[in-house]
């Protein structure tokens, strides 16, 4: 009998879950379209723009548009649903497939009750920084009214994170850290391939330790600032700690009044996972990173931000050789980010990915909050 009620509750849930995505590739494909050349398929776009004036890039409810967006967005998408779900008679017994077709009819009647209104679709003054990546809040399908060529997925995120679509970057603003670096100079070369517009800092230049002053008007034109600057021996707590925490501190503040939330990506490294080791030329590095990701867990957790903590297994740089280049480590981060994850594992050890617990739910605070003078 429990057997039975497992077997019946996954089938359900996934009959949800691909005829979720069925209307997300649909849902892709209608953007798509806009620059079709095709008069017809372009029109079939247009109709679907008209859920985006209704809740426009302002995240503002328009009623203006209420009864069209429940022609045009609310029922296509239930119909598609329905036929997504419908086709797994073929498949499975016929009362799961009820139960969903039940589900999905009773938000549709929910929806029309409240005219297009349900808790993904209206108005915000602020979109949060805290957004589920395997099922859609309305803090990430928000994102997609403010970014709308990405962010396509509806209720289970199944759809963005096969495709890649959970992160913005043609035509947004980077500021980054470090550009004269492996790591930096790498990411700064990609994201402009992919269409960013790129901006440089450079430590000692831009910025120094507790003086950001000159840093302030590049700050307030990104809108994700990536830290990639750092130090493996000479003054690693400022390098890898103070100015990580104050730049990121600085441009949360800035930032708080934006619509969409301000975003820090920030390198870290394996040696939070495995410390010095032992080894005398890593205490000052090792003491500063582990440091850095004690107050960068505050900020994975913060609502006034996105912040995404990379983690890399060591790759070729300017401080000897690693297991990957840094043009690899920089397309696996990427592929990471583009798919919303918030931490980053970039390895081939695998530490990267036992340090995600350590991370999220060991960590402690050193006994000492810098090294002595």
């Amino acid at each position: 009998m429990i057997w039975d009620i497992v077997v019946f509750i996954l089938q359900a849930v996934l009959v949800f879950v691909v005829s979720t995505a069925l209307f997300d590739a649909l849902h892709w494909t209608l953007h798509k379209w806009e620059g079709s050349s095709n008069p017809l398929l372009r029109k079939f776009s247009s109709w679907h723009w008209v859920h985006h004036k209704f809740l426009g890039l302002d995240m503002q409810i328009n009623p203006a548009y209420a009864r069209a967006n429940i022609w045009f967005h609310v029922l296509p998408e239930y119909l598609t649903s329905m036929l997504g779900t419908l086709i797994f008679l073929l498949v499975f017994p016929w009362a799961p497939i009820a139960a969903v077709a039940v589900v999905r009819t009773f938000m549709l009647v929910m929806t029309l009750k409240e005219e297009g209104l349900d808790y993904n679709h209206m108005s915000m003054d602020r979109v949060g920084g805290q957004q589920n990546m395997l099922w859609v809040d309305n803090n990430y399908h928000a994102m997609h009214h403010v970014y709308p060529h990405n962010f396509f997925s509806s209720f289970a995120n199944v759809f963005d994170l096969i495709f890649g679509k959970s992160c913005q970057i043609e035509g947004r603003r980077f500021l980054v850290t470090g550009a004269s670096g492996a790591f930096g100079s790498a990411m700064v070369k990609k994201l402009t391939k992919l269409g960013g517009i790129v901006e440089t800092a450079k430590s000692g230049v831009d910025f120094t330790p507790d003086n950001y002053e000159a840093m302030r008007t590049k700050l307030e034109n990104a809108d994700v600032l990536i830290l990639s600057h750092g130090a493996k021996s000479d003054d690693c707590w400022n390098a890898n700690n103070v100015t990580f925490r104050e730049l990121t501190e600085l441009f949360t503040e800035i930032g708080k009044t934006r619509l969409a939330p301000p975003e820090v990506w920030a390198l870290g490294s394996e040696v939070e996972f495995h410390g010095d080791m032992g080894m005398d030329e890593l205490k000052d590095y090792s003491a500063s990173k582990r440091a850095f990701a004690l107050r960068a867990r505050e900020f994975y957790r913060s609502d006034a931000l996105i912040y995404r903590h990379i983690v890399p297994s060591s790759f070729t740089s300017a401080m000897g050789k690693g297991a990957m280049s840094a043009e690899t480590a920089v397309k696996i981060a990427l592929f990471f980010i583009r798919r919303g994850f918030r931490y980053v594992p970039v390895t081939f050890t695998g530490l990267a990915f036992l340090n995600f617990f350590r991370f999220r739910y060991f960590q402690k605070p050193e006994t000492q909050d810098a090294p002595a003078e």
